[in-house]
């Protein structure tokens, strides 16, 4: 792409090239294929990308919890080579569980030691492998996006949440994501009318990560797209007051 606006610097062809292929709208396993594939480049091309999901997810999460997170089991949905594991770890998180449908990703997030448990999960396709309210908090970062997760996950997502406890979900603001934040958006809110949570942040975020085609994507000259960060609680059961 073009020159990102004050910094001169060009985003390397082959990082535009991987990041397209995951994104555009190939069959499920062909993705997959993709990510294996991408698993060893994958933190230099974000790196290159100064993708800030994972850093900014982890300190919302953070900022969020009402008491020390030290004994807090997490569950990191989509979890790639481990970038969110870093964020949280950094945090005091240390109960970590990670799911992905990529074996090649699991494996990079297993060598970072982070994770108490790793497991592959096609998530949309198959339930998540954890019994319901287990978590004390549930992350997805970068996989709630046009052509990757679905927004009908939302309730599997809350299924292995404990009632109290908190969501952290990201998604893309750019122009080829405009589609698919607003389905997310509207299950977001029918959740949250339904009562089954409340939410406590939408946090705009200009400077999310790079844009790879200035073509494509509405920069406004800065080079970047735009994301947010979402924190919602799981709303308790209510108990039944006895006559």
């Amino acid at each position: 792409r073009g020159r990102a606006s004050g910094v001169g610097m060009v985003l390397p062809v082959g990082v535009r090239d991987r990041v397209a292929a995951v994104h555009r709208g190939s069959a499920l396993p062909e993705r997959l294929r993709l990510y294996d594939g991408w698993a060893a480049r994958y933190e230099q091309d974000v790196a290159a990308l100064e993708y800030r999901a994972p850093h900014l997810a982890a300190a919302s999460l953070a900022f969020a919890f009402p008491a020390p997170p030290a004994g807090a089991r997490l569950l990191d949905v989509a979890c790639g080579t481990g970038l969110v594991a870093r964020e949280l770890h950094r945090r005091g998180f240390c109960c970590l569980h990670g799911v992905d449908g990529s074996a090649g990703m699991l494996e990079r997030a297993r060598s970072t030691g982070l994770y108490q448990e790793l497991r592959r999960c096609v998530l949309g396709r198959e339930p998540l492998p954890a019994p319901a309210e287990h978590y004390d908090a549930v992350t997805v970062v970068g996989a709630l996006g046009e052509g990757q997760v679905p927004s009908t996950v939302l309730p599997e997502l809350l299924r292995v949440t404990k009632p109290g406890g908190f969501l952290c979900l990201t998604t893309r603001s750019n122009p080829s994501n405009l589609r698919y934040k607003a389905e997310l958006e509207a299950a977001l809110g029918l959740l949250e009318r339904s009562g089954a949570w409340q939410k406590l942040l939408a946090q705009e975020v200009k400077h999310w990560e790079r844009a790879t085609s200035e073509e494509e994507e509405d920069t406004r000259g800065t080079g970047y797209i735009s994301g947010v960060v979402y924190i919602y609680q799981k709303c308790p059961v209510p108990t039944l007051e006895e006559d």
